[in-house]
């Protein structure tokens, strides 16, 4: 006998992952983005708000790749919401599959996660991608708003992945 899970193990946990993290993911990025909209009203309209979301850029950009033409101003919140739910699930099931093998990711209630994510993604890749400024050419608030707003999307993807993972153990 071996101490080693078995394949069927392994394939459990993979999908016990993958669907905690697409239901982690989705209810993550809902919460993240009530958080923006509450913290966008109560800002004044000088605040913030410098040029087109990044989301919306990456709908563009994949847009002009797939279709050969923009998302159309009408469309472009649309695309950008999508771009934001696809890419918070994605994040989700990466994590929850994490999760399942190396708990520590779950460090600080998704805390940790939440900072790895602004820091890989704010941080890092949308000023590499061009979508948007890098963090030192940035407002200290500017910063803090992003970390913020990913410490929530952590912390939620950990709670309710951990209530998903709960439910499916029954």
């Amino acid at each position: 006998m071996s101490d080693t899970p078995s394949d069927d193990s392994n394939s459990a946990r993979i999908l016990r992952g993958v669907l905690t993290g697409i239901v982690a993911g989705v209810a993550a990025s809902f919460v993240m983005d009530r958080f923006q909209a509450a913290v966008a009203a109560l800002s004044s309209d000088d605040e913030g708000g410098d040029g087109e979301p990044a989301t919306e850029q990456a709908a563009d950009a994949i847009a002009l790749r797939v279709v050969g033409r923009p998302v159309p101003e009408a469309d472009k919140p649309l695309g950008g919401q999508s771009i934001h739910y696809v890419l918070g699930s994605g994040l989700g099931i990466v994590y929850a599959v994490a999760a399942e093998f190396r708990p520590a990711v779950t460090a600080g209630h998704g805390a940790a996660f939440g900072i790895v994510t602004a820091t890989l993604l704010d941080e890092a890749a949308v000023p590499a991608a061009g979508l948007g400024p890098a963090p030192w050419k940035s407002d200290v608030p500017t910063n803090l708003y992003g970390y913020a707003s990913h410490l929530i999307f952590g912390g939620t993807a950990e709670f309710v992945r951990r209530s998903v993972r709960t439910t499916l153990e029954v």
